[in-house]
């Protein structure tokens, strides 16, 4: 398969119109600027409305001003088996969310956080496995 021939006179990526629109000439920019000047007016009429009692202009003014607030998650308090066991630990997580004890949303972090703390665990394992296989090799030659 051959490739087709490039039949414009310019490269990828190379404008045909070098010169090109001047930046600021469309009319967003020209909108932007007419706006600009406008908003001190627009922001008192709207603080104006929403102290007037117009839940829409209040809710648009605060919803620009201040960030949103974020869900904080508590601590969870619930007593884990302690040891090398992660299956234990694991169904003791999720009898706590069964009973209710956690919520689902906690329940599950807590396994993902087990479930990376099960890979560092085996990954220390394989290394001193290998390093345990390494010293051997090398005291028997």
């Amino acid at each position: 398969m051959t490739k087709k021939a490039n039949r414009t006179s310019w490269k990828p990526g190379q404008s045909g119109n070098l010169r090109g629109r001047p930046v600021g000439s469309g009319m967003t920019s020209t909108m932007r600027e007419r706006i600009a000047r406008e908003v001190p007016e627009i922001l008192d009429a709207l603080t104006a409305a929403a102290k007037a009692g117009d839940v829409g202009a209040a809710r648009l003014l605060l919803e620009r001003a201040l960030p949103s607030l974020k869900p904080e998650e508590l601590p969870i308090t619930t007593p884990l088996p302690q040891g090398p066991n992660l299956g234990a630990t694991a169904r003791a997580v999720l009898q706590a969310a069964t009973t209710g004890a956690v919520s689902p949303a906690a329940a599950a972090t807590l396994l993902g956080a087990m479930s990376s703390a099960a890979r560092v665990i085996e990954v220390d394992e394989l290394l001193r496995r290998i390093e345990a296989l390494e010293v051997r090799a090398n005291g028997k030659t």
